[in-house]
């Protein structure tokens, strides 16, 4: 039977999060410091939408207002989410529906990760080599 790669193998953990009262400069900083591409936006600890960097520079770096601005005034809401038993193929196409980068995963109705399109490529690398050693073993 060939192996079902979901995006809980994938996924990125812990979930890096800011409060959506933050500045937006406050969480460049936190971006640059954890070197990633976007935090969930979180109030009162529950995730309520996403802070990426094409948020950031396409709504408050053209007017270098960055340190008045809050997350919440760029952020992008509602979060998509999938769950953690979601195949690779239909994340894949779940992000090309909705035209975006990046997934939120729950379990059992917690979001407990972030998965890429980066991840995904990798997720879908190590399957078709899966698949080629499989092949060639026939």
């Amino acid at each position: 039977m060939p192996v079902v790669y979901a995006v809980k193998h994938v996924m990125s953990k812990p979930l890096i999060t800011v409060d959506a009262e933050t500045s937006a400069q406050a969480a460049m900083q936190q971006m640059v410091q954890k070197d990633v591409g976007a935090l969930a936006a979180t109030e009162k600890g529950q995730p309520v939408g996403i802070l990426t960097e094409r948020d950031i520079m396409k709504k408050c770096c053209s007017d270098a207002s960055c340190s008045s601005v809050k997350v919440r005034e760029i952020m992008s809401a509602p979060l998509i989410t999938v769950n953690y038993e979601t195949t690779l193929g239909e994340a894949v196409e779940t992000m090309a529906n909705k035209d975006i980068r990046r997934l939120f995963v729950t379990e059992k109705g917690k979001i407990v990760g972030i998965v890429t399109q980066k991840d995904l490529i990798k997720g879908s690398l190590i399957a078709f080599h899966a698949l080629d050693l499989a092949l060639s073993s026939l």
